[in-house]
């Protein structure tokens, strides 16, 4: 989810669930101990729980990004073993650590060796020729070994060579039995299952198999999708609100990180799809689009939006305060 679940994302998104753990999109190592660190780590409080994504293959330099991630409060370290872009294979890390089992399991190691938050490893069922009814069950054995219990499997090999990173999303089949079976094989560790997962039903149903569902790019383009989850899945009905509500809710979030400087187009277009499939979808995001460049837009353009859909007419306008 490079360039979409970013702080600005993952505010929209807790607005709309509470207890759903959030990711960050995978930071590079190099980028964090060279770059601009309090940038790139940057969350709000509201966020939380909220997980700590980093790329690599040097378990010195991992291992010290990882102490970084917990210093400014992240909830949890993953390691990204699933990227199959080319950049990041020409980075040595990603998917094509997946036929480097023992380098992830030194780079857990390392990790949790100076950390105490969970560390994670999010993979592939597979790569390239691999035959993943052997070679994942292996790689989990090998990488537990370094006390690793806590695995997202996403449903698709990843194949190094001949696609794109965009075909990497649809043209390997999706094999969700493999992750049934890792969970079956290895029922003291936690597996949560990625790829293809569309709709709270559906995360409903792979639950009975597996302990966890990691929503991507469905959660991005129709996050109304996780309005349910903390009713349905964590029994807190408390949660619920309409979606004008979280517009209301996000806009002086919104209009505070303008006045800081950030472009407001930056901060709204995260939002774009939580009309999706009702009246007025279409009228709102083209508002937004058109309004919300240029240094004079404020945060109030989203109220305007919002008005192109009628929701107003059904909103309760209560608002949620978030610290």
């Amino acid at each position: 989810m490079m360039g979409r679940t970013d702080r600005f994302c993952r505010y929209f998104l807790r607005l709309i669930t509470r207890h759903s753990l959030l990711y960050t999109e995978m930071i590079t190592v190099n980028a964090l101990i060279h770059g601009d660190a309090e940038r790139l780590l940057a969350f709000d409080e509201a966020e939380h729980p909220v997980a700590l994504q980093l790329g690599g293959s040097d378990p010195v330099l991992l291992a010290r990004a990882a102490r970084m991630g917990e210093d400014v409060g992240y909830d949890e370290i993953n390691l990204n073993v699933g990227c199959p872009s080319g950049r990041v294979k020409g980075g040595g890390f990603g998917a094509c650590l997946m036929g480097d089992p023992q380098r992830v399991a030194d780079c857990v190691a390392a990790m949790r060796g100076v950390v105490r938050i969970p560390v994670t490893v999010k993979c592939r069922i597979g790569i390239d020729d691999q035959y993943p009814q052997e070679t994942l069950p292996q790689f989990i054995e090998q990488v537990c070994s370094a006390g690793c219990r806590d695995f997202i499997i996403h449903g698709r090999k990843a194949w190094l060579e001949g696609l794109s990173p965009a075909q990497n999303r649809t043209i390997p089949p999706l094999d969700y039995s493999v992750i049934y079976g890792v969970k079956a094989a290895f029922p003291n560790v936690f597996v949560s299952l990625n790829g293809g997962v569309g709709s709270v039903d559906e995360i409903t149903h792979h639950l009975k198999y597996v302990d966890g569902v990691m929503v991507g790019r469905a959660a991005y383009e129709t996050p109304w999708m996780l309005a349910s989850v903390d009713e349905s899945l964590f029994g807190d009905r408390a949660s619920l609100l309409d979606r004008p509500s979280v517009i209301e809710s996000f806009m002086p979030f919104a209009e505070r990180e303008r006045q800081r400087g950030v472009p407001l187009h930056r901060i709204v277009r995260h939002v774009m799809g939580l009309f999706a499939g009702q009246s007025g979808a279409r009228a709102f995001r083209r508002y937004l689009t058109e309004q919300s460049h240029g240094l004079e837009a404020e945060a109030s353009v989203l109220r305007t939006a919002v008005a192109f859909t009628g929701a107003f007419h059904e909103s309760t306008h209560h608002e949620r305060k978030i610290a």
